[in-house]
């Protein structure tokens, strides 16, 4: 827990100063002031995290956390665990649908094993699992405190390990059967909502598994008895490691000062814990689309975030984000490329009260 601390302690606010000389440059630009909305307010948090007015997050990664989890035995999915490594693997071989995007958006793509049932062969995987799954929630905890803190760990380690190879942005994603039933439960949790205004069907589930979804994630808490006030508490009794290893994401982030982009459902729910454990660490979140699962509205409003895609997508793999990340390349493209007043014999605007 020390070193937990370490890292929450260690977090700095943005720059407001290099925030405010963004805004001057965006001002500057040959456009209706504000024109670009969201466009301009998110490269301007950039300048903040990055310190500069002139930030260039050229070298872009997806880190994928990538885990099973024990609910998979309640029915609550359409397909069976082998095929979490299954896809890590199709991601080692750039072969996922995530993968695919990447390429278009000149991003890189790590898949990381966090908790899988087994681990990874292809060179491509960093193996780091904590244990080989979680527990089946609806009979007790996913696991212990302990390794809740050492998936975070793992998180904040992985992305000390990608600043250290150049990369500049993170974008959170995801790989694991079963997890939308534990992003579910843990929702329920924090938000004090009932099962059924939390839970969808995922990647494709019927009636009768939606229904069995629902009561795995009632009887979860009801075994569990999570602590709504304690994040390490919900993400370890109902939660799973892929939760657990991007909060560590979001607050590795925030430690070292990297923009990092949520994805959907299960990358905002793991987004709030980091904030629940380190306010200051959403200044460094940055939201892409809201996601078809039932309760991701609800989350970016409980984060105090807006997501500016709302395209209906709930695959995972952060491929959300990967969109998101276009629109920010439009916001670098603009800023820097973009003629001034002068340049584009326009007399300026100003801002009007």
């Amino acid at each position: 827990m020390q070193e937990l601390e370490k890292i929450i302690r260690g977090i700095e606010p943005v720059d407001h100063t290099a925030m405010e000389e963004a805004w001057k440059c965006w001002d500057s630009l040959c456009k209706p002031l504000r024109g670009l909305g969201w466009l301009e307010e998110t490269l301007v948090q950039i300048a903040g995290i990055c310190r500069t007015p002139h930030p260039h997050p050229d070298k872009r990664v997806v880190v994928i956390m990538g885990a099973d989890n024990g609910v998979v035995k309640e029915g609550v999915t359409q397909t069976d665990s082998s095929v979490t490594i299954q896809v890590l693997e199709n991601m080692g071989d750039r072969l996922s649908t995530a993968c695919v995007m990447c390429r278009l958006a000149g991003c890189d793509l790590v898949p990381v094993n966090i908790g899988s049932l087994a681990d990874g062969k292809h060179p491509g995987i960093r193996n780091k699992a904590v244990r080989h799954g979680t527990g089946n929630i609806a009979e007790g905890p996913a696991m212990t405190r302990e390794e809740c803190i050492r998936a975070i760990l793992v998180g904040a380690d992985t992305i000390r390990e990608l600043k250290e190879e150049g990369y500049h942005l993170i974008v959170t994603g995801e790989m694991g059967i079963g997890n939308t039933t534990t992003s579910s439960a843990c929702a329920a949790v924090i938000f004090d909502q009932e099962a059924e205004a939390v839970t969808g069907r995922g990647a494709g589930l019927s009636t009768a598994g939606l229904e069995r979804k629902i009561q795995a994630i009632k009887k979860a808490i009801a075994v569990n008895r999570p602590d709504k006030e304690d994040a390490i508490d919900v993400i370890s009794k109902v939660g799973g490691l892929d939760i657990a290893g991007m909060v560590g994401c979001y607050l590795g982030a925030a430690y070292y000062q990297m923009p990092i982009l949520i994805d959907g459902f299960i990358s905002a729910v793991s987004a709030y814990f980091a904030g629940m454990l380190c306010g200051t660490s959403k200044e460094y979140m940055i939201p892409t689309h809201c996601s078809a699962e039932p309760a991701s509205r609800l989350v970016m409003e409980r984060l105090g975030m807006k997501a500016p895609l709302q395209a209906g997508m709930h695959l995972g793999e952060g491929t959300g984000a990967i969109m998101g990340l276009s629109l920010i390349d439009q916001a670098l493209n603009v800023y820097y490329h973009l003629t001034t007043w002068d340049g584009g014999h326009v007399e300026a605007y100003t801002h009007q009260v």
